[in-house]
């Protein structure tokens, strides 16, 4: 088969044996070109996904620390990493507070820079 072309793999551009549709000279190469392709969206999940992560086990750890509710301050939060950015959901009861949530715990804002620490009843 002299008028053949060869056939390069689209990850490292060695030449590729086999199947005709072949694009990749084995499984490393095409794992490492699609995790190459979507590497910028996928850190940007993977950041807010820890971002959100790290809020909850603050306000897990608020609780842990004095029981089925807490209060704490803004700054406190801040101390500790809290984004205030990164939620969620949000949750309004009947009197109109409007709650906060990382997961299933989550904050009320309170006056003074205060907030009430919750966590969300499981059904």
């Amino acid at each position: 088969m002299e008028n053949e072309i060869e056939r390069k793999c689209q990850s490292c551009g060695k030449p590729i044996q086999g199947r005709v549709d072949k694009k990749f000279c084995d499984d490393y190469c095409r794992n490492a070109y699609n995790n190459q392709r979507t590497a910028a969206s996928t850190k940007i999940v993977r950041n807010i996904n820890n971002a959100l992560k790290k809020n909850r086990n603050i306000l897990a750890e608020l609780i842990k620390q004095q029981g089925e509710i807490a209060k704490t301050t803004k700054q406190k939060l801040i101390e500790e990493g809290f984004q205030f950015k990164y939620i969620t959901h949000t949750y309004t009861n009947k009197k109109g507070n409007v709650y906060v949530y990382c997961y299933d715990y989550g904050y009320l804002p309170l006056e003074n820079d205060w907030y009430l620490i919750v966590r969300q009843k499981v059904t």
